[in-house]
């Protein structure tokens, strides 16, 4: 009948329940999208998106949420539980262990990885896949400490470490005009921070639904990073002229140059590294022993531990925000300033031994340790072939493990005596402000003939 009104159809148009739904659907989207967006404008800011560097530190913040997935599933384990009031022996046994991924990492894979300088995508996308691969086969063994446990959990150790080695050695392929050595590694590596924050909890959540789930959850974000690493700008793979540097007008062209043949700046950065790793292994075991025995004025020594662990992780991350936004682009100015600043608070630490100082000297150690090593990253980027560069790192990052083991063997043999301890600590820095200097004063400059440095376009 023309007199009657047509029936709307259901599927004519949406009703008031669809548009309820569409609604709360955008309502619950728009946070995740939004802080997407928000991290792509972060990650990609000051040029780092043009020049593929952004990439790079998603990529970075992706390996921090897996490895600190891992790190919480471990942390119930006997692999990775060393009591304070167990037998020293012990705790020297968890030291030569944490040594194991470096045994493979210097002589094996540096040298294997300067090989394949094409092959840079592919080789941080294995290192992220293996991992992926060990999470699971942790995962049925994590609740019962099986035997499979422990050559799975150094097997992530390795990968973690080479992925580290390669990610160093391709920042200055990626690096923004106008951006220094040590800003671009800053920035990668507070990401990594951030992440590991923001994974933490998370991993936690997991943990209480059963052993094994934080390390399904690591699976899932390395495969993730996995697909990541290939999406890296395929100059990362690229080496167009960077073969040709040379360190040294005095250097034979037939030599493979290495460590031994690098600008004193480079060897002064190290050793002045290697006394900031000692000086925190030795606080981290003379104090974990120490304040057992003697724990801050009213605390307990749990809250004591927590109080001096939570000042130095302030501390670093510190120091890699502070990097992130420094303009300086002279890395041996920084580590001669933080050695220096380190070696002012030990003496007074020293002097006036108290638990504040010890508090304040765990900060500064960190504060000053982070930006050292994001300088000595940035002094070997500059200034160590491309063809080796990789090496250098597998070599400076296993020189500094041994460092951090030598100090942490002093800590568990020394007396537990405070001031003994902090003079200790003193003498350590001490040592690292040395070599600071002497390679702060042989510095290259812009002025001076022959400098090495390598600058990405």
């Amino acid at each position: 009948m023309s007199g009657v009104a047509p029936v709307r159809s259901s599927r004519g148009g949406p009703g008031p329940a669809r548009r309820a739904g569409r609604a709360v659907g955008r309502a619950l989207h728009l946070p995740v999208t939004g802080a997407a967006r928000g991290i792509r404008r972060a990650t990609h800011a000051h040029g780092a998106g043009e020049s593929g560097l952004g990439k790079l530190i998603e990529l970075h913040a992706v390996n921090g949420a897996g490895d600190v997935m891992i790190t919480v599933a471990l942390a119930s384990t006997v692999f990775f539980s060393v009591p304070t009031d167990e037998a020293r022996g012990r705790v020297a046994l968890y030291l030569a262990i944490t040594m194991a991924p470096f045994t493979v990492l210097a002589p094996v894979i540096g040298p294997l990885l300067d090989r394949l300088p094409h092959g840079r995508r592919a080789a941080m996308a294995g290192a992220m896949l293996a991992r992926a691969l060990l999470a699971l086969t942790m995962s049925g063994a994590v609740a019962t400490g099986g035997i499979e446990l422990y050559p799975a959990a150094l097997g992530v150790l390795v990968a973690s470490k080479a992925y580290g080695v390669v990610r160093s050695a391709v920042v200055p392929r990626l690096l923004p005009a106008g951006f220094s050595l040590v800003k671009a590694n800053s920035r990668v590596t507070l990401a990594g921070l951030l992440a590991t924050g923001a994974a933490a909890p998370v991993a936690a959540g997991l943990h209480t639904i059963g052993p094994p789930w934080p390390l399904y959850g690591a699976c899932v974000i390395f495969v993730g990073g996995t697909v990541a690493a290939f999406r890296l700008p395929h100059k990362v793979d690229e080496a167009k002229g960077e073969r040709r540097v040379v360190l040294s007008t005095h250097e034979p062209r037939s030599r493979r140059p290495g460590l031994r043949t690098v600008s004193s700046s480079v060897l002064c950065g190290l050793l002045a590294n290697a006394a900031m790793r000692a000086l925190s292994g030795f606080l981290i075991f003379f104090l974990a022993f120490l304040l057992r025995e003697h724990p801050l004025s009213g605390q307990s020594a749990a809250v004591s531990l927590g109080i001096v662990g939570v000042a130095a992780g302030l501390g670093n991350a510190s120091g890699t925000a502070v990097g992130a936004w420094l303009r300086a682009r002279a890395p041996e100015a920084i580590i001669a300033a933080v050695l220096s600043l380190a070696l002012g608070v030990a003496v007074l630490a020293a002097v006036f031994f108290s638990g504040l100082f010890v508090a304040v000297l765990g900060a500064t150690a960190g504060f000053c340790q982070a930006l050292a090593k994001l300088s000595l990253d940035a002094t070997i980027q500059r200034d160590v072939p491309e063809s080796v560069r990789t090496s250098a790192f597998a070599r400076s990052e296993t020189l500094l493990q041994v460092a951090w083991v030598l100090g942490g063997a002093i800590g568990i043999a020394l007396p537990l005596n405070g001031v003994l301890g902090m003079s200790v600590a003193a003498a350590i820095v001490a040592a690292g402000t040395a070599s600071a200097v002497r390679g702060l004063l042989s510095a290259p400059r812009p002025d001076r003939p022959g400098a090495a440095r390598t600058r990405a376009a």
